[in-house]
């Protein structure tokens, strides 16, 4: 039996994460007041464990931050998908959250590259895809300069493998 903040917690992200991909794939846009709403509510949360638990927590939302402000910056990601990972990270702690993005990550590789073999532009997202690497490779030096807002572009309700990596990595996943 799982502890009575512990259980709350498992309902208060799985609720938030399976709204935010609800919403994302519904409008395309992850709301302030979600991803905020549930940072704080993970934070509480967490600091009502101990201690422990809140410099975990607030570990996890810095790496969530860096990670999310890094593919936004490089226009790869939305800034509601940014947020959203730092509520992810307060909830998961640093020590579940390097997994989880993980999965996260080749989710999003899944979902973007069946979006591109429904579109009939595999050809294309690949090659752009490469381009994309090459760019963050060398620090934007090289490589053609490709955004969510480019022409052809093929984007992806983001939130949704956020969502989907999430949940599993919270239930099946192990601290890394």
């Amino acid at each position: 039996m799982q502890d009575p903040v512990g259980l709350v917690t498992t309902v208060a992200f799985v609720a938030t994460v399976g709204a935010a991909g609800l919403l994302d794939l519904r409008t395309r846009r992850i709301p302030n007041r979600l991803t905020v709403g549930s940072l704080l509510v993970a934070l509480g949360l967490n600091a009502v464990a101990g201690l422990g638990a809140l410099s975990d927590a607030l570990m996890g939302a810095g790496l969530g931050l860096v990670v999310g402000v890094v593919l936004f910056a490089f226009r790869a990601l939305g800034g509601g998908d940014g947020k959203l990972l730092v509520a992810v990270g307060a909830f998961m702690g640093l020590s579940r959250l390097p997994g989880a993005l993980l999965l996260i990550g080749i989710l999003g590789g899944f979902l973007g590259l069946g979006e591109a073999i429904r579109r009939g532009v595999i050809l294309p997202s690949l090659y752009n895809a490469v381009g994309m690497l090459k760019r963050w490779i060398t620090f934007r030096r090289g490589g053609e300069e490709r955004t969510l807002e480019s022409p052809g572009a093929v984007t992806v309700p983001y939130g949704v493998a956020i969502a989907v990596g999430a949940i599993a990595w919270w239930f099946w996943g192990v601290p890394l």
